[in-house]
């Protein structure tokens, strides 16, 4: 997608449908096109209603089937609503008085001209405890669900990259996941007392390369609006924005 340029609805519909494969909820469920999942609490996009396409009834008693799928496994009722794509279910979602969440973007680019990481990167199929105390989910501590909802994928590779030996935290920790030729990364962290060092660059290098030798061509990445050093960064990796989600909250 070049900069600056609109997609069209049905490729944000190709694109989120493709990234979902990635990170996925312990429990999901189709409601027309719509995609209910719940995954103990741990992540918007594995605790939310995907809300693309159509239900299989009008979008006032959809909203109504959302909340009490929820309401059911004891979870907020959320929505991720893509835009474009998702306007009409917003604004049914917006008069039932479900509150919006800030933007968020999803960011593209080409993989094959990342250059390979500068320092070594472990790759594993699952993550150890040093993957997981590394990995920093909004700042805090993960929650006893997020080892099944990480490993909930096709194939998942977690990439750690270690300055000084243990018992001393990883430095930088990552998850990737190749879909149909496209890498999904997510849970990029870098330890606090390792930055400005170049090590979240050089993990998605390091998942680069492992994604481009099993045929991947490009990435996708999901980042908060307000997070601005991460933007940062992947705007110089060549990333640029496709879409943008926002969450709404019943």
């Amino acid at each position: 997608m070049a900069a600056g340029s609109t997609p069209s609805p049905l490729a944000v519909h190709h694109l989120e449908r493709l990234a979902a494969r990635s990170w996925r909820g312990l429990e999901e469920e189709c409601h027309g096109d719509w995609v209910l999942r719940a995954g103990g609490g741990f992540t918007g996009r594995a605790n939310s209603a995907l809300v693309l396409g159509r239900p299989p009834e009008p979008l006032p008693d959809a909203v109504a089937t959302v909340t009490a799928w929820y309401a059911a496994r004891g979870l907020p009722p959320r929505a991720q609503v893509p835009i474009p794509g998702g306007e009409a279910a917003d604004e049914a979602l917006t008069a039932a008085g479900w509150t919006r969440d800030e933007d968020v973007l999803v960011l593209t680019a080409p993989v094959d001209g990342w250059a390979d990481p500068h320092v070594p990167v472990d790759l594993a199929p699952t993550p150890d405890d040093a993957w997981l105390a590394g990995y920093r989910y909004r700042g805090t501590p993960l929650p006893p669900a997020a080892y099944d909802v990480l490993v909930n994928a096709d194939g998942p590779v977690f990439a750690s990259l270690r300055l000084d030996p243990a018992p001393a935290p990883l430095a930088a920790v990552a998850r990737g996941v190749l879909v149909d030729g496209w890498l999904c990364v997510t849970a990029v962290t870098v330890d606090e007392r390792y930055r400005r060092r170049g090590l979240a660059t050089a993990v998605m290098a390091g998942l680069g390369s492992w994604a481009r030798a099993d045929g991947g061509h490009s990435c996708v990445l999901q980042v908060a609006s307000s997070n601005g050093p991460a933007l940062a960064l992947y705007r110089r990796l060549g990333f640029t924005e496709h879409h943008r989600y926002h969450y709404r909250i019943g």
